[in-house]
């Protein structure tokens, strides 16, 4: 069954990963998906076998050891999993979190095919020198240190050979995982799983094209480039594409080693508030943001300034969104409770909400907060706070604010780690009240004023020729369409139930009157027994037996 609804090309790459699946115990989820049938070929003795290793581990252990051993596009799926504090609990998202892209390093010589494929010639008329021993290896790149021939020191990031196929494939499953997960699954529909697919396909088919990395680079420098506090590697174009990329080497110290910024007298406090500064100026200013500021990509170089690498995952906010941001960020540190609601219920769009019961809890939720002062305000606790509710209350966020949040938090983790009095609220505070400011100055009154009036004119001179359109269908007698979703493949299950159901019933009917035929006397005989009874007998057995393999074949009937 599985190898008609995938790509051929696919089909064996679908059986390996179920095989990964029912060795860490999820056979049932796959059955429950209706993939019975790839699951019994992949069932082996041996997956079995290393299932009992597993079963007695918790879920999101089982489910994070899975991700890693499926490869590179699953380890990328957990790692945008643990933004989603909206819809995981904390002990998933820690679990998610583990999830690292280091991978085990590819030899040089496959990489420096790799970087000839690329730059069309030999390395060598570019570098000077490339040290073999990488700087990172990851899941779907690798780092080598390097020297231009002007004695430039660079790095060289390197797409890991085969990595797109892969990955591609492994993206066409997920798409029809998640269609059928929909399918099969109702309640999981509020989650849209197939559009979070569609948005990951999107995000990663941007991160394996390893020049939008660059000019994701250029794009946060230009934003900075009158701040001098600020330091984005500059790019090195001539050698960079798709497969690959240069940039300017930088020699700083990691924000991760806290001894070697104390032994080097670095003020930690104060990179902790410029940090801080930096990455809300992206979120909230302009709306175009470092998606993944861990300390790893962060360093403080030998004159204090601060470099950040790594801008293959960004976010975006477009001007609407930012707006209800700030006002969520500003309700929470000013402690209003209808502010938090209204954006909320805006972001839970048409879902279907209790809204006194959300009300409530977030009045009370608000009002534990009321008269604390500002430095013993921790807006890290308050956001992980409000996703609780998203989750009890069964509403999801938009992917971009997930993504948007996740960072609050690392934020806030790394600011703390380099100075435990650090306090992101009193950071958010000036950005949040600038840009309310910004918000209702004139020229932007008259910009939002002019683009409502726009929209109601366009709609009123819209209206009446979809009115006629509609008029028009109805004459017509076509009357008006809709497509239910999974009703095709439900007609489908219902047909293969009735079926087997009238099978069943000529096999009975062939037994009831089988046995009649033995009670009569005369005609022929086979074995001592009447013939025309016996034979009835074998065909009833024979269909019985058909109908039985029918059944295992689909996992248990359909």
């Amino acid at each position: 069954m599985l190898d008609t609804l995938i790509a051929s090309q696919d089909a064996a790459r679908a059986e390996a990963l179920v095989a990964i699946l029912v060795r860490h115990g999820f056979g049932d989820m796959l059955r429950r998906l209706g993939l019975a049938r790839a699951l019994h070929r992949a069932g082996s003795a041996s997956s079995l076998a290393r299932m009992e290793e597993w079963v007695a581990q918790p879920v999101p252990v089982r489910i994070r050891h899975a991700l890693e051993e499926m490869g590179p596009c699953f380890v990328k799926l957990g790692q945008v999993l643990a933004t989603r504090v909206d819809l995981f609990p904390p002990e998933w998202i820690a679990e998610f979190s583990r999830l690292q892209s280091a991978a085990p390093a590819v030899p040089f010589e496959a990489i420096r095919s790799e970087m000839e494929t690329a730059l069309g010639h030999a390395p060598s008329s570019e570098f000077e020198a490339i040290d073999q021993s990488p700087l990172a290896a990851a899941s779907i790149a690798q780092v080598h240190r390097a020297r231009l021939h002007d004695g430039r020191e660079v790095v060289i990031k390197v797409r890991r050979p085969g990595i797109r196929r892969v990955v591609e494939a492994d993206l066409r499953l997920l798409q029809y995982a998640a269609r059928r997960a929909e399918a099969r699954f109702p309640e999981l529909r509020r989650f849209h799983p197939a559009g979070m697919v569609r948005q990951f396909h999107d995000s990663l088919m941007r991160e394996l094209d390893l020049a939008a990395e660059c000019r994701n680079a250029e794009r946060i420098a230009a934003s900075f480039a009158d701040d001098p506090r600020m330091v984005v590697p500059s790019v090195y174009w001539p050698c960079t594409n798709e497969r690959m990329n240069v940039q300017d080497f930088v020699d700083g110290l990691p924000v991760a080693d806290l001894a070697a910024l104390e032994k080097a007298g670095v003020d930690r406090k104060e990179v902790a508030r410029t940090g801080a500064q930096f990455v809300l100026k992206m979120m909230l200013q302009d709306g175009f943001f470092h998606a993944d500021p861990h300390p790893g990509n962060v360093f403080v170089l030998s004159d204090g300034r601060i470099a950040v690498i790594d801008f293959g995952m960004v976010g975006h906010l477009s001007r609407m969104r930012r707006e209800e941001v700030v006002d969520l960020l500003f309700g929470l540190v000013e402690r209003d409770a209808g502010r938090v609601g209204e954006v909320l219920l805006d972001w839970a769009g048409p879902a279907d909400v209790d809204i006194d019961p959300l009300m409530l809890d977030i009045d009370g939720f608000i009002d534990r907060y009321h008269g604390l002062p500002l430095a013993q305000l921790d807006l890290a606790g308050m956001l992980l706070e409000v996703t609780t509710l998203l989750r009890q209350h069964r509403l999801a966020l938009p992917a971009d604010l997930a993504l948007l949040i996740k960072v609050c938090l690392t934020l806030d983790g790394l600011g703390r780690s380099l100075d435990p009095g650090f306090d992101m609220a009193r950071q958010a505070r000036p950005f949040l009240r600038r840009a309310m400011v910004r918000r209702y100055r004139p020229r932007a009154l008259v910009r939002d004023g002019f683009s409502a009036m726009t929209d109601v004119l366009g709609l009123a001179a819209s209206a009446p020729r979809e009115l006629r359109g509609l008029l028009r269908m109805i004459r017509s007698g076509n009357g008006l369409r809709m497509r239910v979703d999974g009703l095709r493949e439900f007609s489908t299950d219902v047909s293969h139930s009735a079926n087997r159901l009238a099978g069943s019933m000529v096999i009975a009917a062939l037994i009831v009157g089988s046995s009649i035929a033995m009670t009569v006397e005369g005609g022929p005989s086979m074995f001592g027994l009447p013939f025309f009874g016996l034979l009835g007998f074998v065909g009833a057995s024979l269909a019985g037996i058909w109908l039985l393999w029918s059944i295992f074949r689909s996992g248990g009937g359909r």
